[in-house]
């Protein structure tokens, strides 16, 4: 017994002189707001004990946003750092066709897509791209828009994020069942030129989605309308 008193003892003497011991230690603190609760009766109310709750609870909503806010910063200084070494490598390429091999080798890596596909309307289709036909299809006026939209008449954007289930057999071949979601960038290839659209797949279906942000995209539809733009002159 009396050793029990003299461990009380020295633990009220170690609290007395450092009370941030305890003042840290939320567990602690919980317990210890409980046991006050208890000694004044349900008949009480505590209004400490009110406001302290609603403070806690305070600060937890504001620590998940913190945490919330912090995820989103890394995520899109991510995303940016991505785009950034794909145009480069947009502008490595110093012919055509090795500009075309990019697309199913390096810039695909970089973009950590599955599939990228090039198609450009054509009034010529039916000739095909011997030897490209892995990254580039020829289709007639109007197919673009009509992917783009799925045959709905809705407005076409520069920029179209959406999950796929299935995917198009007549753009990604093969590998259309392992495509759960795509990004299609419309190219505008100057004037007097039929559209094109690149297509990225993905095997995630969570990577493209319509209630993600567009604008880091349609900056690389741009630059890479712009190389098609020299290539085609």
């Amino acid at each position: 017994m009396s050793g029990e008193v003299e461990a009380f003892q020295a633990l009220r003497e170690k609290i007395l002189s450092d009370p941030e011991v305890i003042l840290e230690d939320q567990d602690v603190m919980k317990a210890l707001i409980a046991a006050n609760e208890r000694a004044l009766g349900g008949n009480i109310v505590d209004l400490r004990g009110i406001a302290m709750e609603r403070l806690e609870s305070r600060l937890d909503r504001l620590e998940d946003t913190h945490r919330s806010v912090i995820a989103a910063a890394y995520e899109n200084l991510a995303g940016t750092n991505l785009i950034n070494n794909a145009v480069l490598q947009l502008l490595e390429p110093t012919d055509f066709p090795a500009f075309l091999n990019s697309l199913s080798g390096s810039l695909r890596d970089t973009l950590r897509v599955h599939r990228l596909r090039l198609i450009l309307e054509s009034k010529d289709h039916e000739q095909g791209a011997p030897g490209f036909e892995e990254v580039l299809t020829a289709v007639e006026p109007g197919v673009v828009d009509h992917y783009i939209t799925a045959g709905r008449d809705i407005a076409v954007r520069s920029v179209t994020l959406r999950q796929v289930s299935p995917a198009s057999e007549d753009v990604y071949g093969d590998a259309a069942a392992d495509i759960k979601s795509e990004a299609l960038l419309k190219l505008d290839l100057g004037e007097g030129r039929l559209p094109g659209l690149l297509v990225m797949g993905a095997e995630d279906p969570h990577q493209f989605r319509p209630s993600q942000g567009t604008d880091l995209l349609t900056f690389f539809g741009g630059v890479f309308e712009r190389a098609m733009r020299r290539w085609l002159a």
